[in-house]
């Protein structure tokens, strides 16, 4: 097993477009060419986009891209520039009289920072398509991971600051990647060691308090689950797989949510991970999936450890400092 560059795995380019002074953002994984496509929602309050035709037995066969954005269900807008510029390069559905562009999406909750007034739209996705040409590898407070936030049981005051993050792993010819958006109810974890990264801090602010902790001593009386929570992932890879295959790799890459996320899928979150195969490699779907996992766990605390601080929020990088 080896690591590789997400951004290296052919056939997807990468591209990212935020409004840093608003807090939020938009990401968007292109495929051109059309990729394979399946999709997981598990959170009990999801934003998403086009996500039925990726059911098994519907029609359409491929998608051309993926948008992950802020700004709750208005970030959905952001699809129009997506689908504006890939209509400008003629790549769609063919129907006869028009090539439709098949861009599926999802969105997170950052309205509770930045200015709320202020979402994604047609121009920053548009704006995003157009940075994917230069396909670079960033993480950390970009795109759709702008705003994001985690450990907010207790509301904005003691929360911290979540990103976006990648990864990916390769054995043999088999190449996996995972990105992920952080914008959980709960902390963040290594898995390896449970040292928490990121999360609901102490009445000080000074550590991690440690959110199943405080579910589990009382229920706090002031939980307001529209301080907006949501982790969303893309997962891609080189193998060649079928829609229900598709779906299946965005089911097992879930569980890198579940080792990292404490609690995860809740009621609060929105969690949805897409899955994009374009390749040739044969590929056991169990091995794919256990890579999925694995690299999404990888993205997600890579999210949590390249974010910085926003809007007085904290991030791990200045919490370990202090």
């Amino acid at each position: 097993m080896k690591e590789i560059a997400f951004y290296g795995i052919p056939g997807f380019r990468t591209g990212h477009a935020q409004n840093p002074g608003a807090a939020t953002g938009c990401s968007v994984i292109l495929c051109e060419r059309g990729a394979v496509a399946g999709v997981d929602v598990r959170g009990g309050s999801p934003g998403t986009r086009e996500t039925d035709l990726l059911r098994p037995e519907n029609r359409v066969e491929r998608v051309h891209a993926v948008l992950l954005a802020g700004g709750s269900a208005f970030g959905l807008d952001a699809a129009a520039g997506v689908m504006r510029y890939l209509e400008a390069k003629n790549i769609g559905l063919d129907t006869g009289p028009a090539r439709v562009p098949i861009v599926c999406g999802a969105v997170l909750y950052d309205l509770g920072i930045g200015d709320p007034k202020i979402r994604p739209g047609a121009a920053m996705g548009l704006k995003a398509c157009r940075n994917s040409e230069k396909n670079e590898c960033r993480m950390g407070s970009i795109g759709a991971g702008s705003g994001a936030t985690v450990g907010k049981l207790m509301g904005m005051k003691r929360a911290m600051k979540g990103g976006l993050g990648t990864h990916a792993i390769r054995i043999g010819k088999l190449k996996v990647g995972a990105l992920a958006v952080v914008n959980c109810l709960g902390d963040v974890i290594d898995p390896d060691t449970g040292e928490h990264l990121a999360g609901l801090l102490d009445e000080r602010g000074l550590k991690i308090a440690g959110t199943e902790a405080v579910l589990c001593s009382a229920m706090p009386e002031n939980l307001n689950p529209f301080q907006g929570n949501t982790t969303l992932g893309v997962v891609i890879t080189n193998a060649d797989l079928s829609k229900s295959q598709a779906c299946k790799l965005a089911s097992m890459a879930h569980d890198g949510l579940a080792r990292t996320q404490r609690p995860s899928h809740t009621m609060f979150d929105g969690d949805t991970i897409f899955a994009l195969a374009r390749g040739s490699v044969r590929a056991d779907l169990t091995v794919a999936g256990m890579l999925a996992a694995q690299a999404m766990e990888r993205a997600v605390m890579e999210a949590v450890k390249r974010a910085d601080g926003l809007c007085g929020l904290k991030s791990r990088k200045e919490l370990i400092k202090s």
